[in-house]
C-alpha cells in the first residue's frame, strides 16, 4: 500500500499508518493509487469524551406557556445552515461544453390514499420543538431534518432541534427534549436574558444491534453569547448510549470541524469552514460520519468553487460502544473522483441487522451524485452517472495503526438533474395573511407575499442502504410528467457483490404532483420500503412511501398520513429573506429517514398536520398549540411490513 503523509493534529495522537485512495478500476488501480494518495489528506488522532448524560428523564422540561406576541419581534427564527444555499460570489462551477442531457420523461405512478401500514403516529411538530422542548428556550427552526432509529423496543426520533423517545407501540416515553440540553449546552436562546447558546443542526441517529448502542450525531455551531453571531467554530458531536436503553446514560464525544488549524484541526484551503450535512453509517468495525466542507468566506477552496469536497470521519465502533476514554479517529479529505470531479455528499451505508460486508477485512460503502451545479462543477445541473466509494480494512480501526483504503468508481446511469420546487395545494396560509396586514408587531407589512412551493433538494444522494450484495441509493430529480416539469425520485440499485461492480437496476418514481426526499431500508433479502414526502396541486404536503424489492421501488405510492393544509413557514416569504436575497428560499426536508428491525421497516417523513385561518391565527398564532407562529411543519413515523 502506498504511504501518505499524516498530519499530527493532537498531542494524544495514536500510532499512524497510511490511507491510500484509488479508483475501483480493476487492473489500473495500482497505477492510480500513487497519484490519488499524493493529492489526498489523512489525519489520524483520538477523541476523548467531553460530556455525559446521566438519564434522559432529568432533561424533561415543561411547556413555556401561552404565546407572547411581543416575542415575534425578538430573535425567534433560524433556518438550518446549508452550504449549497449560502451566497457565494466566487461560486459557479465550470462551463459545460457537453451536449445537454434530456430531462427524463416519466409515466406517473398511481397514488393510493389507503395506507397499508402496521401503524402510523405523529412525531415531533414545530409547536413542540419551539415551545415545549427546553421550556421554550428554542428557536423556530426550519426544516426539521428528520432522524429516526429503532431497536430494543424503542423508537428515537430527532429533528432540528429536539429529540423524543417512543416505544414501538407509538407511546411517547419522554417529552420533546432540546438538543442543547441533551448535549450539555446552554439553551439556544434564553428567553429571559436573551443570551445565546450553541446552535445544533442536522441530527442523525443509528441503533447498532451488534453492541446494543444508540448513536446520535449533530453539527453544532458555536455562537457569540451576547449577539448570537456565529464564531465560525463548529463541531460534530457524537452521543453514544452506555446501554441498549436510550432512556439511560450517554457519553458525548466531539470533533472540531472548522479545519483552519485551530483546536487541533488540519489546515484546509480557504477555511475556517462549515462541516455541513453530516450523515452516518456503520459496518462491523467502524462508525462513519461524512460532511460537505464549505469555506465561510469567499475563498476558492480546494476545488476552485468555494468548496472543499466531502470529508469522511472513520471511528472505531467498538471503542465508542465501550465508552472508551480515547477513540481512534481517521479523517479523510481532499477526495475527488478519478476524473477530478469533487466528492459531494458521500452518503454512508447502513445494513439490516448485522449483515455487514466483511470482505477485505471490513468494508463500508458510500454513494454520491455528480449533478450539483456548484459542488461538482456541473453548470448544466444534469448528469448521467453516479459514483460509488468503497472503504476497506475497517478492522484496522481497532488497532493502534489504522490502515484504510478508499476507492471510487464512476458508473454510467440514467439521466437526473436539479428538480424544480414542489408545488403544493392551495389552502389557508395565515402567516402570509398576517404579513400582508401586519397583524402582529414585527410581522410585516409585506404586500407581495404568496403561498410558496417546497424545496426539492439539489440532486445530492439522500439515502444509501446495503443488503443482499446490492447498494440502494436515491435522490431527487427533475422529471417531465404528463408534459410538466415536476420533482421526482431517481433510484439506483448497484450490484457490489461482483468485481467490477455495476448498476443492476435503476428507474424513476413520479406522480401527478411531486415526490421528494426518499429514504430506503430493507431486510437482508432486499425487501423493504422507501419513505418520501408527497405534494402537488391536489396534495397538501403528505407523508408517503412505496414498497421496495431487490430491483427497486414497486407498486403504488401509498399515503401514510395525508396533509391537512399547506406549508406556511417563514422561509416561503420575502419578508424574512431566508436566501439572503430578494428571492424566497422555501425549506423542506432536508432529509427523511428509514430503519428496519427484523421484517418491520420504520420510516419518517415531514408533512403538515394542521390548518387554521387568519381569524384563528390573529387570536392565537399557535392555533391551539398545533403550530408555531412562524412555521407549521410536523413529522410522521410509520411502521410498514414489506
Amino acid at each position: 500500500m502506498n504511504k501518505v503523509l499524516v498530519r499530527r493534529s493532537t498531542p494524544w495522537l495514536v500510532a499512524v499508518t497510511a490511507l491510500a485512495i484509488v479508483p475501483l478500476e480493476g487492473a489500473t488501480a495500482a497505477h492510480h493509487a500513487t497519484a490519488a494518495a499524493a493529492s489526498s489528506d489523512t489525519t489520524v488522532s483520538s477523541l476523548t469524551a467531553i460530556h455525559s448524560v446521566a438519564s434522559l428523564s432529568g432533561l424533561a422540561a415543561t411547556s413555556a406557556g401561552a404565546f407572547n406576541p411581543a416575542s415575534v419581534s425578538k430573535p425567534d427564527w433560524k433556518q438550518v445552515p446549508d452550504g449549497a444555499g449560502r451566497a457565494r460570489p466566487n461560486a459557479g462551477g465550470a462551463k459545460s461544453t457537453a451536449a445537454p442531457l434530456p430531462v427524463p420523461v416519466v409515466a406517473p405512478t398511481a397514488v393510493s390514499g389507503t395506507s397499508g401500514a402496521v401503524q402510523s403516529f405523529d412525531g415531533i411538530n414545530q409547536y413542540q420543538n419551539r415551545y415545549v422542548a427546553s421550556g421554550g428556550n428554542q428557536f423556530t427552526v426550519t426544516p426539521p431534518d428528520q432522524a429516526l432509529c429503532v431497536g430494543n423496543g424503542f423508537v428515537l426520533e430527532s429533528v432540528n432541534d429536539s429529540l423524543r423517545i417512543f416505544n414501538t407501540a407509538g407511546k411517547a416515553l419522554t417529552p420533546p427534549i432540546g438538543l442543547n440540553a441533551f448535549y450539555g449546552y446552554k439553551p439556544e436562546i434564553n428567553r429571559t436574558t436573551f443570551e445565546f447558546g450553541p446552535f445544533p443542526t442536522d441530527p442523525t441517529c443509528y441503533y447498532d444491534p451488534q453492541y446494543g448502542r444508540w448513536f446520535h450525531v449533530v453539527l453544532t455551531l458555536d455562537t457569540n453569547r451576547k449577539t448570537g453571531a456565529l464564531t465560525l467554530k463548529n463541531h460534530l458531536d457524537i452521543a453514544v448510549s452506555t446501554t441498549s436503553n436510550p432512556l439511560g446514560s450517554w457519553v458525548v464525544y466531539s470533533i472540531a470541524a472548522q479545519d483552519d488549524g485551530s483546536q487541533g484541526t488540519p489546515k484546509h484551503a480557504s477555511c475556517p469552514c462549515l462541516g455541513d450535512f453530516p450523515h452516518i453509517g456503520a459496518d462491523q468495525n467502524g462508525f462513519f460520519i461524512t460532511t460537505n466542507e464549505y469555506p465561510f468566506g469567499t475563498g476558492p477552496g480546494v476545488f476552485g468553487n468555494n468548496f472543499n469536497g466531502a470529508q469522511v470521519y472513520a471511528l472505531s465502533k467498538a471503542q465508542l460502544a465501550q465508552a472508551a476514554k480515547a477513540v481512534t479517529l481517521v479523517h479523510l479529505s481532499r477526495l475527488a473522483l478519478n476524473n477530478g470531479t469533487p466528492s459531494f455528499t458521500l452518503w454512508p451505508s447502513e445494513v439490516p441487522g448485522t449483515a455487514y460486508d466483511t470482505r477485505d477485512r471490513g468494508t463500508e460503502w458510500f454513494s454520491q451524485s455528480t449533478a450539483a451545479v456548484q459542488e461538482t462543477n456541473n453548470a448544466a445541473g444534469m448528469s448521467n452517472n453516479i459514483a460509488v466509494w468503497k472503504l476497506t480494512n475497517t478492522q484496522s480501526l481497532d488497532s493502534s495503526s489504522p490502515d484504510l483504503m478508499l476507492r471510487s468508481r464512476t458508473l454510467g446511469s440514467e439521466v437526473y438533474g436539479v428538480p424544480p420546487p414542489s408545488e403544493q395545494k392551495v389552502g389557508p396560509v395565515p402567516l402570509r395573511d398576517c404579513l400582508i396586514t401586519a397583524c402582529f408587531p414585527g410581522l410585516g407589512p409585506s404586500r407581495s407575499e404568496v403561498e410558496g412551493p417546497l424545496d426539492s433538494s439539489d440532486t445530492r444522494m439522500l439515502t444509501t442502504w446495503l443488503a443482499a450484495g446490492h447498494l440502494f441509493a436515491a435522490l431527487d430529480t427533475v422529471a417531465s410528467v404528463s408534459g410538466r416539469y415536476q420533482a421526482g425520485i431517481a433510484y439506483f440499485v448497484v450490484d457490489v457483490s461482483t468485481d467490477p461492480i455495476g448498476i443492476s437496476s435503476q428507474g424513476y418514481v413520479a406522480v401527478d404532483g411531486n415526490v421528494i426526499y426518499p429514504s430506503i431500508a430493507t431486510d437482508s433479502k432486499g425487501n423493504g420500503a422507501m419513505a418520501m414526502s408527497l405534494a402537488g396541486a391536489k396534495y397538501y404536503p403528505s407523508a408517503a412511501y412505496m414498497t421496495v424489492a431487490l430491483s427497486g421501488p414497486t407498486g403504488v405510492v401509498t399515503t401514510a398520513a395525508r396533509g391537512a393544509g399547506p406549508d406556511d413557514e417563514f422561509c416561503q416569504y420575502l419578508f424574512f429573506s431566508c436566501g439572503g436575497t430578494s428571492i424566497t428560499r422555501p425549506r423542506w426536508g432536508d432529509y427523511g429517514a428509514a430503519a428496519i428491525v427484523g421484517s418491520q421497516v420504520w420510516i419518517a417523513s415531514e408533512f403538515i398536520d394542521q390548518r387554521c385561518t387568519i381569524q384563528q391565527y390573529a387570536v392565537d398564532p399557535t392555533c391551539g398549540g398545533t403550530r408555531a407562529p412562524l412555521s407549521n411543519w410536523a413529522t410522521r413515523i410509520t411502521q410498514v411490513t414489506p
